[in-house]
């Protein structure tokens, strides 16, 4: 049996197996509106239920040996390998991937199981010194039950990226994907810990809407939130959250930089701006937002970003060999291009692209571009690639930092200069001659400002402080003589 099929998970949700639901919903394609399948979906009642048996069995995960948790994540990582060509088929077809961008996602998911299959075996804690005769340890232990909140945009990796050390450190989860994507960013995720060995009530994927994901963030038991998608919808969760005073972990909008200095080359520059701005329609928080050029370059990179764009072909990525795939849905399709016309509207350029074209957006390059323009100012998240200028360092710095982003930011050119420039700026990730978009399983990923609450995923040290609790243990070697 194919591990996706549909007979295991349609109309069902997985909580101590794949429980039949009281309501459903669609699969969607997006290219084509055809329905793919059938996803059951989970109740506030479903979810209480499941935190209360996912605190249950953690209890006896986390006193699993550390070498069996780490076989578990193992095994998941061959399972994706296995089956990959299975799971990159339905982000093709659910999440409107590109075969490339979906290759690519589950790749990622493979080197994130691995990464984290050696998280049961690293140092977790340290010996302190003390004033007192014993010893004096911090030791980190679980947090508890995990909440995840994933998005539609990589919907397998940036839902697993919590899930996969969550587990590993002992936790338990629950797992609430995007409703467009529930069979890529959860039942994917359910199968392949299932099929991995994963214990009964450790891992509950309950689908739903926004009621869903209020429960998941108020149940008891919960203790860390983890959220990857919008700014305002993250603001709500950390405020509720806090009020609960349980961990929130935000990942949130960008409006990137690309910075292209004096001197940089101007074919490759164009290059890494039409990948940066383009991949996967541009729905990535990574997305290259913003193209701060000198001005010595301005017209040159313009003009060739615009051939780029006028080159990539946007269509179906299931039927046809195409660069750019459908928007997500005809909502965010129109506020893309609604972006597009005001900003025309209020002087900018098009210099390429700005049509929809069936259920997709052409490639986008925008000229005289103004910092008030809402293509400028706001996350976009489409292909579309404002182009503004710069003269001296002191104003590129202060460009990029002119944003209430600050997620990731590319420059491109001579690296001492880039150096001093990185030094002035506020951003969670630099790459100096890469483009804005980079993420790998060992590197620590987050941003600053409305971007998030820092590094939170990505590496052991990130990793363990978003999923453990430290604890101090003291130990002498008799009982202390105390006064009273």
């Amino acid at each position: 049996m194919a591990l996706l099929d549909s007979d295991v998970w349609s109309k069902r949700f997985f909580s101590d197996g794949w429980r039949a639901a009281a309501a459903e919903q669609p699969v969607v394609e997006p290219a084509t509106g055809d329905q793919l399948g059938t996803v059951g979906l989970a109740t506030a009642e479903d979810v209480a239920r499941a935190a209360a048996r996912a605190a249950q069995a953690q209890r006896a995960w986390a006193a699993v040996s550390p070498q069996e948790r780490a076989a578990v994540l193992r095994r998941a990582g061959e399972l994706f390998t296995e089956h990959a060509a299975e799971v990159e088929d339905w982000l093709v077809r659910e999440a409107g991937s590109v075969r490339s961008k979906a290759g690519f996602e589950v790749g990622l998911a493979v080197g994130e199981c691995f990464e984290c299959a050696s998280l049961p075996t690293h140092p977790q804690g340290e010996v302190l010194t003390s004033e007192e005769s014993r010893w004096s340890l911090a030791r980190r232990r679980p947090a508890g039950v995990v909440g995840v909140i994933a998005p539609f945009n990589f919907p397998l990796l940036l839902g697993l990226r919590s899930v996969a050390p969550a587990l590993a450190l002992g936790n338990a989860v629950l797992l609430k994907p995007d409703p467009r994507t529930v069979v890529g960013g959860g039942v994917v995720i359910a199968r392949i810990f299932e099929e991995a060995g994963l214990p009964a009530g450790v891992l509950h994927l309950l689908p739903g809407d926004g009621s869903v994901g209020q429960a998941v963030v108020d149940a008891p038991e919960v203790r860390v939130i983890s959220f990857t998608g919008s700014t305002p919808v993250g603001r709500a969760i950390g405020e509720r959250a806090g009020r609960l005073l349980k961990r929130a972990h935000l990942e949130l909008g960008g409006n990137n930089a690309l910075v292209v200095l004096p001197g940089a080359d101007v074919h490759k520059a164009a290059s890494a701006g039409a990948f940066g701005s383009y991949l996967h329609q541009g729905q990535i928080c990574m997305t290259t937002g913003r193209h701060i050029v000198h001005e010595s370059l301005l017209e040159e990179y313009t003009a060739a970003l615009a051939a780029k764009a006028e080159r990539l072909t946007v269509g179906d990525p299931a039927r046809e060999d195409v660069a750019l795939g459908p928007i997500i849905d005809r909502r965010q399709l129109e506020r893309v291009h609604s972006i597009v016309t005001e900003s025309v509207a209020a002087g900018a350029r098009v210099v390429a692209g700005g049509e929809i074209v069936g259920t997709g957006y052409r490639a986008t390059v925008l000229a005289d571009v103004r910092p008030d323009m809402p293509a400028w100012r706001e996350e976009i998240f489409g292909p579309v690639a404002p182009v503004i200028g710069f003269s001296t360092l002191e104003e590129a710095a202060r460009i990029v930092d002119d944003c209430e982003y600050g997620l990731s930011v590319g420059i491109l050119g001579d690296v001492g200069t880039a150096m001093r420039l990185a030094d002035r700026i506020e951003s969670g990730k630099v790459h100096i001659n890469e483009q804005t978009v980079g993420d790998e399983p060992n590197a620590p990923f987050g941003g600053v400002k409305a971007s998030g609450t820092g590094s939170r995923f990505g590496g052991a040290a990130a990793n363990i402080e978003a999923f453990t609790e430290t604890q101090w243990v003291t130990v002498r070697p008799d009982i202390a003589d105390y006064p009273f």
